[in-house]
Formats: C-alpha cells, sequence, structure tokens
C-alpha cells in the first residue's frame, strides 16, 4: 500500500474509533489494530494521539472545503451562489459533527485545539467569498467599497452561527423554505444593490 492510501486508512480508522469511543479512549495501539499497520509504522505519519488528532479534523475540514469550492463555481448568480456558500457551510458542519458521534464532544470541549485547526479552512473560505463579493462588484450587482473585509465579516458571522444551527436554534419553528429567505433578504440588505435584482434571485 503507497504512502498515501496507508495515511488515508489511518486517518478514516482514527475518525471512526474517535467517533464511537471518544478521542480519550482511544490508544495509539487501537489505532494500529484496527488499520492493520504496526505500532512502529504508526508512529512513522504521526508522533502523537494529538497529531493524529489534529489530522482527523483537519481531514473533516478538507472535505468541507472542497464542497464550498465546488458550490462556488456553479454557474448560479452571486445572491444565489452566497446563500448557498452559507447554506453548504452550516449544513456540512452539522452533518460532520452529527456523524462523529463522541469526536463531536472534542469539537466543542477542545475548541482552542480545533480553532489551531481551522486556521487554514478558514482562510481558504474567505477566499471563496472574496472571490465571489469581487465578481459580483465588478458586474455591478453588490456595492461592496472594500470586499475582502465584507468576505471576513460573512464568514465569521457564519462561524457564529455553527453552534445555534446544530442545536435547531436558528430559526427554530420555520420552514427551511422561509428561514432561507430571511437569511436571503438579510444578507442581500448588507450587501447592496437593487431591489429589483435581490427579486431576480
Amino acid at each position: 500500500m503507497s504512502y498515501n492510501k496507508t495515511r488515508l486508512k489511518i486517518l478514516e480508522v482514527s475518525r471512526e474509533l474517535f467517533a464511537r469511543f471518544g478521542v480519550a479512549n482511544t490508544t495509539m495501539l487501537d489505532v494500529a489494530k484496527y488499520s492493520g499497520v504496526g505500532r512502529r509504522t504508526l508512529y512513522t505519519y504521526f508522533r502523537s494521539k494529538d497529531d493524529l488528532y489534529y489530522a482527523v479534523i483537519e481531514a473533516e475540514l478538507e472535505r468541507l472545503s472542497t464542497r464550498l469550492r465546488e458550490v462556488s463555481q456553479k454557474n448560479m448568480s452571486p445572491q444565489e451562489k452566497v446563500i448557498e456558500l452559507i447554506y453548504t457551510h452550516l449544513m456540512l458542519i452539522k452533518e460532520t459533527v452529527v456523524r462523529n458521534g463522541s469526536l463531536r464532544a472534542e469539537f466543542f470541549r477542545n475548541i482552542w485545539k480545533v480553532e489551531k485547526v481551522r486556521k487554514d479552512f478558514d482562510e481558504a473560505e474567505i477566499e471563496i467569498f472574496t472571490k465571489v463579493f469581487a465578481d459580483a462588484k465588478a458586474a455591478g450587482i453588490f456595492d461592496i467599497e472594500n470586499v475582502k473585509m465584507v468576505a471576513e465579516i460573512a464568514h465569521y458571522c457564519i462561524k457564529g452561527l455553527e453552534v445555534p444551527f446544530i442545536y435547531g436554534r436558528l430559526g427554530a419553528g420555520m420552514s427551511p423554505a422561509s428561514s432561507r429567505d430571511v437569511v436571503a433578504k438579510f444578507v442581500y440588505g448588507a450587501l447592496g444593490g437593487s431591489k429589483d435584482v435581490y427579486n431576480k434571485v
């Protein structure tokens, strides 16, 4: 098995073990056993369980980044694209947390550790928003003075919505369609542009 395939297998097995038993209750020996590699081999890939934990979180975030890049390349209006990016981010974060069972507790318990790993993901998302906003500004659709700053604000606002969205506190009692419409009007109002353009979304 190639180096990359072995590493990916170790990461997936680790994610499954962390999700089922929690990080604290999973040992490097467990990971080596269920990955089908020797303990010494495992340590050539990851120096410690913390190292492995960070790599698992990083792999999950890279999966999210890939999906966001796919959305950013869709053939749709800038208004639709911004809303699609917001909901893709929130839905994928929720999906990631839910599918990871016991690991989800680590996302919240070790929030500062996760923040360190999230740096690349955050920067990549800001760049995606920057590109969308810049293209829309150039087309005269959004009235934005500082594109990069608005992209940063958008990113951190969405990030702040993750926990309430995961727990179903955001738009509680509203249908997905009606809550999405409220978000769309709020976001587009903040970005500027004519109501006629918005109504075409």
